[in-house]
């Protein structure tokens, strides 16, 4: 039962080819980026030449840092 468990918080961190911290420290990083960004936005909403293009911007990071992740090519 308690190999189920685990397998519960390891499986996909390892299809990703992470452990379960490193996995948890990705996913922490990348949280602060999304606030970051909505941060970013919700300043530009009401100051429109503030932040022009910091959302997309990070968007754009976040896309690139994890659209490969987990392939083997």
């Amino acid at each position: 039962m308690a190999s189920r468990a685990a397998h519960l918080f390891t499986r996909h961190p390892a299809s990703v080819g992470e452990t379960y911290f490193g996995h948890m420290a990705f996913a922490a990083w990348f949280a602060s980026r999304l606030f970051a960004a909505g941060g970013a936005a919700l300043v530009h909403a009401f100051l429109p030449f503030l932040f022009e293009s910091t959302a997309s911007g990070i968007i754009r990071e976040l896309y690139e840092r994890t659209s490969r992740r987990g392939r083997t090519d």
